[in-house]
């Protein structure tokens, strides 16, 4: 997908964009794009011991970089075009410990102007429901 080019983002490009974009770190999360539309983002983290932490419950920092891909994706979503969105502010508040299956992220803009862009983004686990965390970040459309 080209810089600037309007289109609808699916499920099938917005995958296409977290292959061919993002670092291999983010890529080793093995994130999976549910849904996507102008409204939203649904990505699925499959969890593993990879992402685990002491105790067995996933670690801090896959949950927020599992936030902030989110929430970049569905930026790019909302513009209806790839963006190299840049990250300004990123914040993450841990309210349990993710455990099970999968963690899933609900994210969205909450505004968009023509420099930034506002998001808010919440993660529960797939087999109980339960929220986990929440986020919000800013992020710089150049």
């Amino acid at each position: 997908m080209e810089t600037g080019t309007a289109i609808p983002v699916t499920p099938d490009l917005a995958q296409e964009i977290l292959r061919d974009n993002f670092a291999s770190w983010v890529q080793a999360l093995d994130l999976e794009v549910s849904h996507i539309d102008r409204d939203h983002a649904l990505i699925r983290m499959p969890l593993g011991s990879h992402l685990a932490r002491v105790g067995g419950i996933v670690s801090g920092q896959a949950l927020a970089a599992l936030a902030d891909t989110s929430m970049v994706l569905a930026a790019i979503a909302h513009k209806g075009a790839f963006v190299p969105f840049a990250t300004t502010d990123l914040h993450t508040q841990f309210l349990r410990p993710g455990v099970g299956t999968a963690i899933l992220c609900r994210a969205h803009v909450v505004r968009a102007g023509r420099a930034l862009v506002f998001a808010r983004a919440e993660m529960t686990e797939e087999d109980s429901g339960k929220i986990v965390a929440t986020a919000t970040a800013t992020f710089f459309a150049p």
